[in-house]
């Protein structure tokens, strides 16, 4: 359970809105020694309270012992195979010996379970939520801004790049379409020469994207780009045949932190 909320906290979920409640025993069910949910404070909720978008249950050997053995009774701790009236298994097992011998100690037991029950939409909502940030950011004239950005760990985001040329004259647009054709080997890419770059730099961030890449007049002399962080805004150069490359170690990077 400390590894699955480990992974909602490294995709980018807050710490502070996460929480692991232990399940009181009138509420585990009757094969559990043990259950625990993880619960997220979606910002749509009262405040105080949790939605929960996980459960980790420790199943003990009841799964294992059930499959070898037969129908294990509930009834009864401990668990025992059900009988019928005479005495002989109702519900008949494989009969496959699932047990494990460790090889140091050379002791034979039968392998607990532990089953973590994941809703794929409820942390998908969840994601999403974290995500969504209103906050200022400068426009193409320095002008201070409104805008509304989806801060998606980058592992998450659906477009992990965008290619912009800064216009569409003066061969920009081909070295930009070669650049998105070499990144959507690898990532999904979007492509925009439509409007002001500023307002391509807003539709992506309302996208979530965490990458911009500009091709400008710069490329046409050193070979180039501008690649624009999402969340930060800072820009920096590198070369074109280093786009993919320069990507791939930030999201890399994103990953591991």
């Amino acid at each position: 359970r400390d590894l699955r909320m480990s992974w909602y906290k490294k995709l980018g979920l807050a710490d502070e809105r996460l929480q692991l409640r232990e399940h009181e025993s009138a509420e585990l069910a009757h094969y559990s020694q043990g259950t625990a949910d993880i619960e997220y404070a979606f910002p749509f909720m009262p405040a105080g309270e949790f939605g929960e978008l996980e459960g980790v249950a420790h199943r003990g050997d009841f799964d294992l012992r059930s499959h070898m053995e037969g129908k294990l009774d509930p009834a009864t701790n401990p668990f025992e195979v059900e009988k019928d009236e005479h005495g002989k298994p109702k519900w008949r097992g494989s009969g496959k010996d699932l047990s494990y011998r460790d090889d140091l100690t050379n002791e034979r037991f039968t392998p607990h379970v532990i089953e973590p029950s994941a809703g794929a939409d409820r942390a998908t909502l969840a994601f999403i939520c974290e995500a969504y940030t209103e906050d200022q950011a400068p426009d193409e004239k320095g002008k201070m801004q409104s805008r509304i950005v989806m801060r998606f760990h980058p592992k998450l985001a659906p477009i992990k790049a965008a290619v912009f040329p800064l216009v569409k004259k003066d061969g920009m647009p081909e070295v930009a379409q070669e650049i998105y054709a070499a990144l959507k080997q690898k990532f999904n890419a979007f492509y925009d020469e439509k409007g002001a770059v500023g307002r391509r730099y807003r539709r992506q961030d309302e996208a979530g994207t965490p990458y911009c890449i500009t091709v400008d007049g710069q490329t046409l002399v050193d070979q180039t780009v501008t690649i624009r962080d999402r969340d930060t805004l800072e820009q920096w150069r590198v070369k074109v045949d280093d786009c993919v490359a320069e990507v791939d170690q930030r999201i890399a990077i994103a990953t591991m932190s």
